[in-house]
This record gives structure tokens, sequence and C-alpha cells, in this order.
């Protein structure tokens, strides 16, 4: 499928394998060469399968006597023993065999001599677990030969070669075309990824204004996603240059050069995308930021309100209690009963401990009221 139809598509599940050896790779540690990990062997002449060898001995052998040959061996997570054989067979350079073998570079295209060494990121977008996961593609292209290194399930290039083996004319145009057909089904896998991602920030931005407080983690999780996939797509720009340049004066190459522009066409779409993505995720946690931020200056001032109506409360409470605490001491002053006390045998000792009474809850009460307490 073309970027431009699945772009508009909904989001897709991780492809299913389709080649029934990927299954099974014959990858054991017991065996030797190149039974480690081989998926396909062929040979085509004039862009068409006219031979499948069975080891690179043979496929050396049948380029030298099959005109216009190419050779495309595809293997899935070889072990050492597989790679070794084609460098002795192929002239491989030991550095890229050495990446080959351990995988996990960055995308990236160096040549050696006449053989370019391809690293592809390809990416697919898991929907029940919303991530994104990677796989890596190692390809190495000669001048009548393409080795192509997978160490994940997808892209299926089985479907990749099927695709190249229904265009013989564009096949015919050798190594290169090879190359354009697998960086061309990479690219095209690029855009269930982006909707995917799409998708998830228009949940987030809905997240992050219901105020849910696990919409933080998410953000900086799917920034994380963002960055990996910017990773894999920002170096194909350049690396599609260099290759489209090989073919500035090759008219021959003009069909080629097209298939190529129209690649970066999608990568720069894509990159495009991604970058706007980003943005995007800078401004939503900027905005999550300042939303929490006021739900804490709210929950502060609800809370300072709260506080502030308790003192108003203790404040009342103490007043009261003072008010009524000093006439309260007179009476206990009284109470005691001696026989020798103030006035105690005056007929206006009576009126006048009344009086003491009044004049110092009306003075409390007066004092506090004008201090706002009540």
């Amino acid at each position: 499928m073309r970027f431009s139809q699945v772009i508009k598509g909904a989001v897709t599940r991780r492809p299913a394998v389709e080649d029934p050896a990927i299954a099974e790779p014959q990858n054991d540690p017991s065996n030797d060469g190149l039974l480690g990990g081989v998926i396909d062997n062929a040979i085509y002449s004039e862009g068409r399968r006219v031979l499948s060898p069975a080891t690179p001995h043979q496929t050396i052998e049948a380029l030298a006597s099959i005109p216009n040959a190419l050779a495309w061996i595809g293997l899935f997570r070889p072990n050492a023993a597989a790679l070794a054989e084609l460098e002795q067979e192929f002239g491989l350079h030991p550095l890229a065999v050495e990446d080959a073998v351990a995988a996990h570079q960055r995308p990236k295209l160096e040549r050696y001599g006449d053989i370019l060494f391809v690293v592809l990121r390809a990416a697919f977008y898991v929907d029940e677990r919303e991530e994104v996961e990677f796989g890596e593609l190692h390809l190495f292209v000669g001048p009548n030969f393409v080795v192509s290194v997978r160490h994940s399930a997808s892209p299926d290039l089985s479907v990749v070669r099927r695709r190249m083996e229904s265009d013989p004319k564009l096949l015919s145009h050798g190594p290169t075309a090879a190359l354009y057909g697998i960086m061309d089904a990479v690219v095209d896998q690029y855009a269930p990824v982006v909707a995917g991602l799409e998708t998830d920030i228009d949940e987030i931005e809905a997240q992050v204004f219901e105020g849910d407080p696990a919409v933080s983690r998410r953000i900086y999780e799917l920034s994380q996603e963002v960055l990996d996939f910017q990773r894999a797509t920002l170096p194909l720009t350049g690396m599609l240059e260099t290759i489209r340049s090989t073919f500035e004066k090759d008219e021959a190459g003009l069909e080629l050069r097209r298939a190529f522009r129209d690649v970066a066409d999608h990568v720069a779409v894509v990159n495009e995308r991604v970058d706007g993505f980003r943005q995007t995720l800078r401004e939503i946690l900027t905005v999550n930021a300042t939303l929490v931020a006021q739900r804490q200056n709210e929950d502060m001032k609800k809370l300072a309100e709260t506080s502030n109506h308790q003192n108003d409360e203790v404040k009342k409470i103490s007043a009261w209690a003072a008010i009524f605490f000093a006439p309260t001491v007179v009476t206990g002053v009284y109470g005691m009963n001696f026989d020798y006390m103030p006035e105690l045998h005056q007929w206006w000792g009576y009126p006048a401990a009344l009086l003491v009474m009044a004049t110092a809850s009306i003075g409390l009460y007066g004092m506090f009221k004008k201090r706002g307490w009540l």
C-alpha cells in the first residue's frame, strides 16, 4: 500500500508475518555456513528470477555466467558463520559485517569501495499497547548483488520481493532497484505509526483538560517514542539524497531517480509530522503544567479560606470565653466564704459585685468587637 493511501486510513495492527520461513528460521547453532537464517536466495536476469542457488559459492559462479545478473540473498537473524561466508564470497567489509552481526545501529549509509552498507530502522505501531516498536534492517548493496539482514519480523521482505518480481522492468535496473523497493516498504510502514501517534496526542489533549493526574507520565513516554521515531526517520533524508545523486548523469536511471524522489517526499512528510508532534507535545506539557499550577493555586486558596474561617471561629470562641470568664473570677473569689472579705457584710456589696462583673464583661465585649473578633 502506498504511503498516501495508508496515511489517510485507520491505524493498523502489527502486520502478520507472511513468510513461513520466519516462523522457524534456520538459525540453529548446529547449522554451518549459510544455513543460519536464510530466507531466500535468488538470481535475477533482466528482472526475472532465473535461479535459486543453495550456497554463496553457487551464487558467485552463477553471477559470472548469467548476463545482467542480480543476486538477492535475504537473511533473518543470521548467525556469525553465515555472514562470515558472505563476507568471504562477496568481499564485504569486516566492519560492516561486524555491525550487521551486532545490530543496534543507527540509520546510516556507508560506502566501502563499490559496496553500499545501509542500516534502516523499521517502525510499527502496536495499538494494543499504544506503543511504537522498532526493528532493524541491514543491507549490503554491491554491483550485482543485494544481501538483506533482518533483525525483526517487520518489514516482511518476502512481500517486497514479490512486488519487485511483479515489475521486471524496475527490477532490471539492478541492486539499486531492490534497495528502492526495501526502503519504500520501510517508509510506507511509517504511515500507521504517524497515525497512531496522532491518535495518542489527541487522547492526551483530552486527558490534560480533564485533569487526569496520570497524563504527565503519558506525555513524557509519548515524547520519548516520538524522539525515537524521529531518530529512525531523520537520517533518511540525507541517505536518499546521496543515493539519488548517483543517478544525476545517468539517463537510464531516470525511473529510479523518480522512484527515490517519491520515497524522499514521503520521508519529508513523515519528518514534518513528527517535528510537529514534538512541538505539540511541548505545548501540551506547558499547558498541563499551567493547569496543574492553577489547580494547586485554587486548592491553596480554598485551604487558606478554610484556615481563615477556622481562625475566625477560634477568635469568637476565645472572645466569648474571656467575656464569661471575668464574672466567673469574681464569683469564684466571693464563693470562698471567708469571714473577712471586702464589703462582705455591707448592703451594697452584692450590687457592687454585679456591677464589677457587668463592667468587665461589657469592657471585654467592646474590646473584642473593636478588634473584629466578634
